[in-house]
């Protein structure tokens, strides 16, 4: 069950000194020296029994395991993430979640945190608009169950106004492509998937779901469009644009009343910014972890664009699916629990259980093995390249 609201706000002010501190590390030191040219990702994971907020890094020619530089203790589970270009990292709680904060990786400034409005939940998600001056935030409104997405000034994290996203379970949001003088318009995943405030997570009357694609107005939230799939029980849920073709992919989770419907189901979904359709299913040959071929589990945990097309993490499948432009099978890359994605110069890095891969799509993917650090680590679903701890 997720915290109250005010159970959060008593462990936000009694554990500030707490949430200043770097956390200790197998070895001994509280915050690691990034070595040059390293890459720097920004992370969310759980860890015997507590939640934290890193920077990770993979020196790869020096020390070839992905290591944790430094970390912020979390009330809760963190989600969605963004790493602005100030070396900072902006984190949600996962949904429903109360909380939302700032933090300066390896620089003593206290973490900004900022505490939902009343009758609100965060949904996991934040976005910054392209001048850096806004934050957008997915929300539900625990009253009438309908979603949100809240405007919030950028520095002081305070809400501003909020936009109806015209369904319910609103999850990653992100930037459509600007068109001529007009301006920059939202588009928003809206999941579909009832809840209660009342038992948090747990989803209820499934018949009724109606998961959507909107487009809002960047500037006033006005309704531009929606489109919905032909199967009501797939969620849509996170999202990356493949800038190249200038197509819209999507992850999507099966919420089917059968098992056998849920594992067959798709895990991709494409928007070409008229139409929304379905990728392909694996073909009945492909090699899982699973006794069953022609099986994802109807999983998808995140979704990154390739140079090719479409990578989407399938943890229950234990791999990272491939997908061309237009959404055609293209195999599936093993690693065990499979979910984190980023993408570095054009290769999409993939975080597993115990070992992540470096350029998936390569013949021979880089394996990095992830430090004692992070020997009992969950990884969660979203991973930011960050530019760099400073001081």
């Amino acid at each position: 069950m997720p915290i109250s609201r005010r159970q959060a706000l008593a462990w936000g002010a009694g554990a500030a000194g707490l949430c200043m501190a770097q956390l200790t590390y197998a070895s001994g030191h509280k915050h690691r020296r990034p070595i040059p040219g390293t890459l720097q990702l920004a992370a969310a994971w759980e860890q015997t029994g507590g939640f934290h907020l890193g920077v990770l890094a993979v020196p790869a020619a020096t020390a070839p395991t992905l290591q944790v530089l430094t970390a912020l203790e979390l009330p809760t589970r963190a989600h969605g993430m963004i790493a602005p270009p100030d070396g900072s990292v902006l984190a949600v709680a996962r949904r429903p979640g109360d909380w939302l904060v700032r933090w300066q990786p390896g620089n003593a400034q206290a973490p900004q945190w900022h505490w939902i409005e009343p009758a609100r939940a965060f949904n996991g998600h934040v976005l910054a608009s392209p001048d850096g001056q806004r934050l957008y935030t997915t929300e539900t409104d625990l009253e009438t169950g309908a979603s949100l997405v809240g405007v919030r000034d950028a520095r002081s994290l305070e809400k501003l106004d909020e936009w109806p996203t015209h369904g319910v379970d609103a999850h990653e949001l992100i930037w459509d492509s600007p068109q001529g003088n007009a301006p920059a318009s939202l588009i928003v995943a809206n999941g579909g998937v009832p809840t209660s405030a009342d038992t948090g997570r747990s989803k209820r009357d499934l018949h009724t779901m109606d998961s959507s694609l909107v487009r809002l107005q960047g500037d006033s939230g006005a309704l531009l469009g929606q489109w919905r799939l032909s199967d009501q029980r797939l969620s849509l849920r996170h999202l990356a644009w493949n800038t190249q073709r200038n197509v819209l992919g999507i992850a999507l989770q099966a919420e089917h009343d059968q098992e056998s419907e849920r594992s067959m189901a798709p895990v991709l979904a494409l928007f070409d910014g008229q139409a929304l359709h379905t990728g392909a299913l694996a073909p009945l040959n492909t090699v899982t972890a699973t006794t069953d071929s022609h099986n994802l589990h109807g999983y998808g945990g995140s979704i990154a664009a390739t140079r090719h097309g479409w990578a989407v993490s399938c943890p229950r499948a234990q791999g990272v699916a491939h997908f061309g432009i237009q959404g055609q099978w293209q195999g599936l890359v093993p690693l065990p629990e499979a979910c984190a994605l980023a993408v570095y110069n054009t290769q999409v890095w993939a975080a597993g259980r115990r070992h992540s891969l470096q350029d998936i799509l390569a013949s021979t993917p880089l394996l990095h093995p992830h430090s004692a650090a992070l020997a009992q680590v969950r990884l969660d679903n979203h991973w930011v390249v960050h530019s760099g701890i400073s001081g």
